[in-house]
């Protein structure tokens, strides 16, 4: 379920997924992770960078399962969902898309059931 959308003006980058503590995060497509750490305000974050310049983050994970450098398939296990980070108010996944340097609204590019 979706709890917050995509809104460019207020720098909010992508949408939060609501889901239950401990469920798993899923790669949208394949890519190699660049980014496994935490951060103050984004806790466990995960990054990937896929084909034709598209990344794909995954922000306030109560923890990470791939390191720097790994190959990840499409619909394979990356994070589990948490509360980290001092933006998160709750379980949830913060999800971002970015082509080309630029963030774009993921709802145009993944269906969220």
């Amino acid at each position: 379920m979706v709890g917050s959308e995509f809104d460019q003006v207020k720098k909010h980058f992508g949408i939060d997924i609501l889901a239950p503590k401990n469920t798993p995060v899923k790669a949208v497509l394949d890519g190699y992770v660049f980014m496994s750490d935490w951060t103050l305000e984004t806790g466990y974050t995960l990054g990937i960078q896929h084909d034709n310049n598209v990344v794909s983050f995954y922000k306030h994970n109560s923890a990470l399962l791939k390191k720097i450098g790994e190959f990840v398939s499409a619909g394979e296990a990356l994070a589990i969902i948490g509360n980290s980070g001092t933006l998160s108010n709750g379980p949830h996944l913060h999800f971002e898309l970015w082509h080309n340097g630029k963030p774009v609204d993921p709802a145009s590019y993944v269906i969220f059931e």
